[in-house]
């Protein structure tokens, strides 16, 4: 029986954790494990297992040397058929005719800014589970509790962006970033490099609780920026643990000026956001708003979240048409580029 890639399997159990929602430092371990075992040649790992002296390496424990071990021997490791046989049980027909349609995910992060992988490690999970492109979007510099980007750093990005592609085809990363929308509704990011990214999220995260006859015109401006093509979690709500409130806002003018501006309002996966609530999303609906069905995600396994926003996508019965990546790619960017232009 030949051997598996140990590393490959470390990683997709880790994959299979965060999916789940499992301790940050489950995922950790295994993620760490899997650096650790990319790092040695082929020859002492091997010797090290056969030895039983796996554990004796830095980020390597019981469990984690024995699914190397199992591994290397060619076996499916124990742990990680564990957590296949008890994934999620599938998710409704409306649902799964939603998911099955996405091409991408338009709200990523990476460890640019408060991801946990790098852009290499995000993109290669995306194509694992048949994303056509993933949008890189880390944080504005304003943001710099999650590490912002300036506008230097944002610029090196788009260098490390391109040659990733080129390696990737015919994959893609989109360029982006979640700018963040300032107290009077501009975009936390220069225009000139904003002009130049494939697209861009726009979120509040500060003053949250500003009253909604300030937080209304703060949100329309931003939504009339023309480099605005997604507005994020747009009430900033929390649902889990202690939880965060929603925002106030005149919803009925907020989303009468997305429809207007063709700005899509994003229906954040995230099981802590499930943003925006049902009864918004049917609103936004109602006001003929394109959608984007997004993960926030900020670490590989995030990225299979998308079923949770498809299920607030069925129940509100968001038009299929109306989700933006479901479109092809070059629909997409033919629309980040001038949002009057929609698929045929």
């Amino acid at each position: 029986m030949s051997e598996r890639d140990p590393a490959a399997d470390l990683r997709r159990i880790a994959f299979l954790l965060e999916r789940a929602r499992e301790p940050t430092y489950r995922v950790r371990a295994f993620r760490t494990a899997a650096g650790v075992v990319d790092g040695l040649a082929a020859d002492e790992l091997r010797e090290r297992a056969a030895a039983g002296t796996l554990e004796k390496l830095a980020g390597i424990g019981k469990v984690t040397a024995r699914c190397v071990t199992e591994s290397l021997a060619g076996e499916e490791p124990v742990y990680l058929r564990r957590m296949l046989a008890t994934e999620a049980t599938p998710l409704d027909e409306a649902t799964e005719a939603i998911r099955a349609a996405l091409r991408g995910d338009c709200h990523t992060h990476s460890d640019w800014s408060d991801g946990g992988s790098p852009i290499r490690e995000m993109a290669e999970a995306a194509i694992a589970i048949g994303h056509e492109y993933v949008v890189l979007t880390d944080h504005s510099p304003r943001l710099t509790v999650a590490n912002g980007l300036s506008a230097e750093r944002l610029e090196q990005q788009l260098d490390v962006v391109a040659e990733l592609n080129d390696e990737l085809k015919p994959f893609r990363i989109l360029t982006g970033i979640e700018v963040d929308i300032n107290l009077d509704g501009t975009l936390d990011q220069k225009p000139s490099l904003l002009a130049r990214l494939d697209l861009v999220v726009g979120s509040v995260h500060s003053k949250l609780r500003m009253p909604a006859e300030e937080m209304t015109p703060r949100m329309v401006a931003a939504i009339s920026n023309p480099h605005l093509d997604v507005l994020g979690h747009c009430t900033g709500r929390l649902v889990v643990g202690r939880g965060r409130p929603e925002s106030e806002f005149d919803a009925d003018v907020v989303f009468a000026a997305a429809a207007q501006f063709g700005v899509a309002v994003e229906i954040n996966s995230r099981p802590e956001r499930l943003d925006p609530p049902k009864r918004l999303l049917r609103l936004a609906v109602e006001a003929g708003c394109l959608v984007s069905i997004d993960t926030d995600a900020h670490a590989p396994g995030q990225l299979d979240w998308q079923p949770y926003g498809c299920e607030r996508a069925a129940r509100c019965g968001v038009p299929l048409e109306s989700v933006v990546n479901s479109w092809a790619l070059d629909d997409l960017l033919a629309w980040t580029a001038d949002h009057s232009v929609r698929p045929a």
